[in-house]
């Protein structure tokens, strides 16, 4: 499946995974966020707008994604893969406002963030520059995004190659065990992307896509998967590699996805997977 993510916006949905934003020492950020339900994410955050001026920050102007390599941010050590499964969806809009999204692929993503104390915004902690965050190049189709469709058969594991040896970062987890999924998902972010309020460490994004001349497609990572006990208590370092993998249940166990990583042969139609080096 072909796509252009300079020509799109991307987003990220926060806390999604139950447990995810404790483990992450977050979770203090959103305790004056309201939320519909207790296990409802938190807010949809901007990591890219494709477009410069108005009511854009410039760091979010800055193309992040790289499907090969990270590049630290200057200055800063405490980098962390945010392990996700991203869709691709088609925008209608009416008046400045989205009416709909339809997602048409999915894929491996690392929401790759910087844990640092005092970031206004969760976007600061995200885009930090060119090769912040990366998007696999195997984008896979949806046939439908509901129960019953094929990514009920999906899940995501991430690993941390160091040294030579594979470590297992965030815990296997199935795509459908995602807090919100499928369409109580969609009119979550619909709603997000109309009337998110600049509060907090949200952003009052519809400003920022009206200023971004309504792209016609968007990419939403779902949100990040609990850590390991390793994966919650190790950062990034120079000469890691990240590993992202979502792939079908019904195909390949855990197990063998942990030897592919080790043997480096993950390249299969039915697998999105998502290698970068850290530099």
């Amino acid at each position: 499946m072909e796509i252009d993510l300079r020509n799109m916006a991307s987003f990220g949905v926060a806390g999604n995974f139950t447990g995810h934003l404790e483990q992450a020492g977050e979770a203090a950020d959103f305790k004056s966020v309201k939320t519909a339900e207790a296990n409802a994410p938190k807010a949809l955050f901007p990591t890219y707008l494709p477009a410069e001026g108005g009511s854009i920050p410039a760091y979010l102007s800055v193309f992040p994604f790289d499907a090969y390599r990270v590049i630290f941010p200057e200055g800063q050590q405490n980098l962390q893969i945010e392990p996700e499964m991203a869709i691709i969806c088609d925008v209608t809009w009416q008046d400045g406002k989205v009416v709909s999204l339809k997602p048409i692929g999915f894929g491996a993503s690392n929401d790759c963030s910087i844990r640092k104390e005092g970031a206004r915004k969760i976007s600061e902690k995200k885009n930090w520059g060119t090769s912040s965050k990366g998007f696999a190049t195997n984008v896979l189709k949806i046939d439908k995004f509901e129960a019953g469709g094929v990514l009920d058969r999906y899940r995501i594991a991430s690993f941390l190659v160091r040294d030579g040896k594979v470590f297992e970062y965030g815990e296997d987890s199935a795509v459908r065990d995602y807090s919100y999924f499928y369409q109580k998902l969609l009119d979550w972010c619909v709603d997000k992307l109309n009337h998110q309020q600049d509060a907090g460490p949200a952003e009052h994004i519809n400003a920022y896509l009206n200023d971004a001349h309504c792209p016609d497609r968007i990419l939403i990572s779902v949100g990040a998967t609990r850590y390991t006990p390793y994966g919650e208590s190790h950062y990034l370092q120079s000469g890691d590699t990240s590993v992202v993998v979502v792939y079908p249940e019904d195909q390949y166990t855990h197990d063998e996805i942990v030897h592919r990583v080790e043997r480096d042969n993950l390249e299969e139609d039915d697998i999105s997977v998502l290698q970068q080096l850290m530099q």
